[in-house]
C-alpha cells in the first residue's frame, strides 16, 4: 500500500508535513467512496492512489462499488453524454432502470461513515435510498457547462439532497443549482505503474511486445474510445502530418467496465484506419495495461489529446510529467494543465489544419519539444500531484465537518 512517506523526493517534507497537519482534526473519522467501476479511466486511477493515502494521513477512507446490468451501463452511458450537451430520449424506463439500480444496492450496502462521497452520475441516486445521517458529497468529473436541460433538471432531484458538489473546473459552476460547488483538480499518482519511471529495457520490452516499431517518429493518443475523444479527428490529422513527415500513430484506449459504447467506437476507428493506411502505419490497442500506457508516453515525440469535451483530461497531466510536448484540445480541464506555448500547446478542437502544423512543427524541431517538456513536468509536480489531490480533499472534510 502507497505511503506518504514514498512522495517526500518528488513533493518536498514541508507538502507531507502539512498533510498530517491537516488531517489531525479528522482523526477518528470514516470516509466512503462510491463509484462505478474499480477499473479504466480516471475515476478508478484516482481512487486506487488516493483511499491508501488517505488512511495513511490517518482518516478512516473506504471505497465501495456500484454493481449495475448492462442496461443500467447503457443508460448511464447516454447521461454522460448528455450531461456534455448531447440529445437524450429520456424515458420513464430509463429512469426507472437507473433508480432501480441504487435501490438495490441499498438493500445490501451498509455504512457507517461520517461522510459520504459519490462520484459520477451512476451512484447518484444513492442517497434517496439511505437515511441520511452525515454530509453527502457529489463529486461530478465530467464537463457540466452546457449539460441537456431535461437531463439536468432530472439529476437536479438528486443533486439538490447533497451537502456539496466537488466539480473540476470553475467554468463548470451552475448558476441554477443552489448547492455549494466546490473546484479541485484531479491529480496523477507519480508512482503507479502508469507514471513511475521506467528503464530503456523495459521499455523495449513492452515496444517490441505490442508491434510498436521505433524507426518513425511517433504520435500517441491515450483515451478511451468514446465519442468525445475525437479519434476520428485524430486520424485526419495524422492523414496531414504524414504528408510532411514520415511518422506512426498510437491511438491506444482500455475498455472501462461501466463504458458499453467503447467496443463499438473501436470498431469504427478500426475500418476508418485500415481504409487510410495500409502499411500499419496507425496502431490501435485496446489493453488494458498500464505500463504500456507509460512506455508508450515516454516514448512518443508528441502526445495528442484532440478531446470535443474534456472533464479534465489527467492524460494529459500524465505525458506532462513525462517531460513530452503535448498538443491539445482547448476545451474544460485541458486549459487549466497547459499554458499554450509554455508547457505544451492549446489549439481549437475543430481545427485539424492547426493540429497538423503544430505536430509538424514538433517532430521537425525536436529541441522546441524538448524546451516546452521541462516546463511541462514542473508544472504537474507543483500542481497536479496525488499529494496535492489528498490537501485539497483534506481541506473539504475538514470544513464540510464545521
Amino acid at each position: 500500500m502507497r505511503n506518504l512517506a514514498e512522495y517526500r523526493n518528488i513533493v518536498g517534507e514541508e507538502v507531507i508535513s502539512s498533510i498530517y497537519r491537516k488531517a489531525r482534526t479528522l482523526y477518528g473519522m470514516k470516509v466512503m467512496h462510491i463509484n462505478s467501476t474499480f477499473y479504466g479511466g480516471g475515476v478508478a486511477e484516482l481512487l486506487n492512489a488516493l483511499v491508501p493515502l488517505t488512511n495513511d494521513a490517518g482518516v478512516e477512507a473506504d471505497w465501495r462499488i456500484l454493481r449495475g446490468t448492462p442496461d443500467f451501463f447503457d443508460i448511464t452511458k447516454k447521461f454522460h453524454h448528455g450531461l456534455q450537451g448531447d440529445t437524450i430520449n429520456l424515458s420513464q424506463i430509463k429512469k426507472r432502470l437507473y433508480q432501480e439500480t441504487s435501490a438495490v444496492f441499498s438493500s445490501y450496502c451498509h455504512f457507517d461513515e461520517d461522510c459520504v462521497i459519490i462520484h459520477d452520475p451512476q451512484p447518484l441516486p444513492l442517497i434517496r435510498f439511505f437515511r441520511k445521517r452525515e454530509p453527502w458529497v457529489w463529486r461530478c468529473h465530467v464537463d457540466l457547462s452546457d449539460p441537456n436541460p431535461k437531463l439536468w433538471e432530472y439529476l437536479k432531484g438528486f443533486i439538490l439532497r447533497y451537502d456539496m458538489v466537488v466539480i473540476s473546473s470553475p467554468k463548470y459552476r451552475r448558476e441554477d443549482l443552489p448547492v455549494f460547488q466546490r473546484v479541485i483538480y484531479p491529480a496523477i499518482d507519480p508512482l503507479s505503474p502508469k507514471n513511475m519511471d521506467l528503464t530503456d529495457s523495459t521499455i523495449s520490452k513492452y515496444l517490441k511486445k505490442f508491434g510498436i516499431p521505433t524507426d518513425k517518429p511517433l504520435i500517441t493518443q491515450v483515451s478511451r474510445f468514446d465519442k468525445w475523444k475525437d479519434s476520428a479527428g485524430v486520424l485526419d490529422v495524422y492523414e496531414i502530418v504524414r504528408k510532411k513527415v514520415d511518422c506512426r500513430l498510437v491511438m491506444c484506449g482500455s475498455m472501462a467496465a461501466d463504458d458499453p459504447e467503447g467496443q463499438k467506437v473501436y470498431e469504427a476507428i478500426k475500418r476508418r484506419a485500415n481504409s487510410l493506411v495500409k502499411n500499419g502505419d496507425v496502431i490501435l490497442i485496446t489493453s488494458e495495461n498500464n505500463i504500456l500506457v507509460n512506455v508508450l508516453q515516454r516514448s512518443s515525440d508528441v502526445v495528442v489529446q484532440k478531446s470535443a469535451k474534456e472533464g479534465f483530461g489527467l492524460t494529459v497531466s500524465e505525458a506532462l510529467w513525462k517531460s513530452k510536448p503535448v498538443v491539445a484540445s482547448d476545451v474544460g480541464g485541458i486549459a487549466h494543465q497547459i499554458q499554450d506555448g509554455e508547457n505544451g500547446f492549446l489549439l481549437p478542437p475543430k481545427d485539424n489544419q492547426a493540429f497538423a502544423d503544430c505536430i509538424v512543427d514538433l517532430l521537425k524541431n525536436p529541441k522546441l519539444g524538448e524546451k516546452v517538456g521541462v516546463k511541462a513536468r514542473e508544472t504537474v509536480r507543483e500542481k497536479f500531484v496525488i499529494t496535492r489531490l489528498l490537501a485539497d480533499w483534506l481541506d473539504l472534510l475538514n470544513d464540510i465537518m464545521k
